[in-house]
This record gives structure tokens, C-alpha cells and sequence, in this order.
């Protein structure tokens, strides 16, 4: 087994998978309409993984089955390399301009919506070309398969990379140190926010505007805050500043200074305090209150997995929060019934791998008379 990667690594062999690395050789053209720069980024990647492939084929190496995350264009020519290896991609996410991401959120609009749904026209081409060569795909939940169109929607089959639930498991015992000496535990009320990086896309506004109301009506709670400055998928910060500051700016002044003590951001942290920041709440069988939108509702229930709220409803969203604090047995409730969900749907070993593994399986006909490689 074989896997190309565009990251620097000094060993060539990872847990028995050979692993080759590739790198592009030129930059963005300069006065690229802006419209299909991020196609042309696609390509750029495609034709460096396409010029190591082919070094690869003139070494001998032909596999049976490719399996690639498309999304940023590397697997675009492989079949040109390999035309007859079965070609399986990883469909996360179709561009839309109505009905998904884009639009959502209303205080947030586009500054030139037209040109922008032209704009994701365009950017679906890697999408669409994929669509031409692959034999199948698959996705990790219903929602992200949703969004792209028949008839392609029919070759995606849904399967959730997986969780693992024995290591993510509740501990009564957990304890986590913040830098500033404190120790938490079971026992303290604690409210956590955590997002890669702090922007309005991923609902950072929505959490900051609640904390005023939250820290008012519980006098011992505290809140956590973990993820980076920067921006993953939405637009950049006005004015050269930072998402982060802008919203504490806005909040600040109606926070007094004894509660803003009880606000703590962590920044990037180390895998094993995101266990005990019970990131993986649903395993971690923690209480959930999340936004009443498409990708959440497929796994949180409302009081059944979770508490879900109107996203744009800052006033339930505390009511909610406040209400789940004071009543430990509907946390624990709702704890345990996550956690049983998310053994049941996303357990990594019993569920999902199995699945996975099927999937990849199924993409070469049981009547193949090529023999299998490694």
C-alpha cells in the first residue's frame, strides 16, 4: 500500500504504508481572474501529484484501487496514470450559493452576492471533473452527501470517520489545569466553546453575546475557550483586525471585571486536554447545546442526544444554557443517551471502519481477475 502527501516526512514508511512525497513547482498566476484562482490552485496540485504518479508507474507500481480527498484537486489526473484502478474519493462538501453555508447568516452578507454564486459555480469544477473519473465516494454524514447533485448523489455511501469510544469515554476523576493554577473537576459548573479558529462562520459572534446573560445568572460557572486567531472558511476580519477581539471588544463592557475572570481563552491545546475539555462530547457523554441547523440535527436530538436552539436566538441560547446547568439530572440524562448514540452510529471499530472497509472493498468487482497487491 501506497500513499502520496504533499507533507515532508523523514521516514518513507508509516504503520506498513509506504509513503511517497510530491511538491509543486510553481505558483498562482498573477493576474488570474479571481473567479478561477481556486481552480487553478486544484490544478497546480493536481499536475504535481500527476507528475509522481507517473514516476511511480514507470518504477512498475500499478494499484488497484485509488482512494483520495478530492477537495483540493491532487486526485484530478490519476486516471490518466492509472486508467484502469477503480478511483474512490472523499465527498465532503459541494458548493452552493442558496441553502448551505453561503447567505446564512444575514449580518454577514456578501458584498457582491451575484458574482459570488458565479464564483461557486466555478469552484464546483473540481467537484464535477471528479465526478467524470470516480466509480465511487463517500462521505461522513447524510448532510455533507446531501449537498451534492444526483445523479452522483446515488454512488456516495455515508459512513462517519469514527470515534473511538473506549478511549473517549466520561471519567469521573477528570481534572484539568488551566495556566493559571486552577484546578477543575466534575464538580465545577463549566461551559465550553471550542472551534478551530474564532470566527462568525463557525458561530463565535452567537457565544460571545450570550456570555454577558450567562456569567450574570451563574456566579460560579466558568467558561473555556479553546481554538486559534486565525480564519478556516469564512472571510477575514475587517481592518486588519481579528475576529477573537472584535467580539470580546463588543461584550466586554457589559461583563464586569470579577466575571471576565471566570472567562478563560486556552488557545490551541494539546490533544489530551481536548479529551478533558470533553471535545468529543457526545463519546465523553457530556450535555450538548448546539444550533437547531442541518449538519447538527442528524446527531443531536433535541432532549433526547441534546438541547438545540434557533442559532440566531441569543436569548433561548442562554435560557438553555442556564437551565442545563441547574438541573444536573437533565445533563445526565442527556449525557448518557449521547453517549449510547454515539456508540451505537459512531463507534470507530464496530461501526465505522467496517463500513469504511466494505466501502473500499466494493469498489473492485468480486469477478476482478487482477491479483491484489500491496
Amino acid at each position: 500500500m501506497t500513499a502520496l502527501t504533499m507533507r515532508k516526512m523523514d521516514a518513507a514508511e508509516w504503520q506498513g504504508v509506504r509513503v511517497v512525497n510530491y511538491a509543486i513547482t510553481r505558483g498562482m498566476a498573477e493576474n488570474a481572474h479571481p473567479w478561477v484562482k481556486d481552480f487553478e490552485v486544484k490544478a497546480i496540485r493536481g499536475e504535481a501529484c500527476f507528475r509522481r504518479a507517473m514516476k511511480l508507474k514507470a518504477a512498475g507500481y500499478t494499484p488497484d484501487v485509488i482512494v483520495a480527498h478530492h477537495g483540493w484537486g491532487e486526485s484530478l489526473f490519476l486516471k490518466e496514470v492509472w486508467p484502469e484502478a477503480k478511483l474512490g474519493i472523499y465527498c465532503e462538501f459541494y458548493y452552493r450559493a442558496h441553502g448551505a453555508d453561503v447567505g446564512f447568516d444575514p449580518e454577514f452578507p456578501q458584498a457582491d452576492p451575484e458574482g459570488a454564486a458565479c464564483r461557486l459555480r466555478l469552484r464546483n469544477l473540481n467537484n464535477m471533473l471528479h465526478f467524470e473519473t470516480a466509480d465511487g465516494a463517500i462521505s461522513p454524514t447524510e448532510w455533507q452527501a446531501a449537498t451534492f447533485p444526483e445523479p452522483f448523489r446515488e454512488k456516495i455511501t455515508v459512513a462517519h470517520d469514527g470515534i473511538d469510544t473506549a478511549r473517549l469515554a466520561p471519567d469521573p476523576g477528570v481534572k484539568l489545569r488551566l495556566g493559571s493554577g486552577l484546578m477543575l473537576t466534575k464538580k465545577d459548573e463549566v461551559v465550553t466553546f471550542v472551534n478551530r479558529n474564532f470566527e462568525p462562520y463557525r458561530g463565535y459572534h452567537t457565544f460571545m453575546r450570550v456570555l454577558p446573560e450567562i456569567l450574570r445568572r451563574r456566579r460560579g460557572a466558568r467558561v473555556l475557550i479553546v481554538g486559534g486567531d486565525g480564519v478556516s472558511y469564512g472571510a477575514k476580519a475587517p481592518d486588519g483586525k481579528s475576529w477573537k477581539r472584535i467580539f470580546i471588544d463588543e461584550v466586554r463592557p457589559k461583563i464586569g471585571d470579577a466575571d471576565w475572570q471566570r472567562v478563560h481563552f486556552l488557545g490551541r491545546v494539546p490533544y489530551a486536554d481536548f479529551v478533558r475539555l470533553l471535545l468529543e462530547a457526545m463519546s465523553c457523554g457530556c450535555a450538548i447545546l448546539g444550533s437547531d441547523t442541518g449538519p447538527l440535527i442528524e446527531a443531536i436530538h433535541h432532549d433526547e442526544t441534546g438541547r438545540l436552539v434557533n442559532f440566531f436566538d441569543q436569548g433561548r441560547l442562554a435560557e438553555e444554557a442556564c437551565a442545563l446547568l441547574d438541573d444536573p439530572d437533565a445533563r445526565r440524562r442527556l449525557g448518557e443517551n449521547a453517549r449510547r448514540f454515539a456508540r451505537e452510529t459512531y463507534d470507530l471499530n464496530r461501526v465505522c471502519l467496517p463500513k469504511q472497509l466494505a466501502w473500499v472493498e466494493g469498489l473492485v468487482p468480486l469477478s476482478s481477475s487482477r491479483a491484489p497487491r500491496p
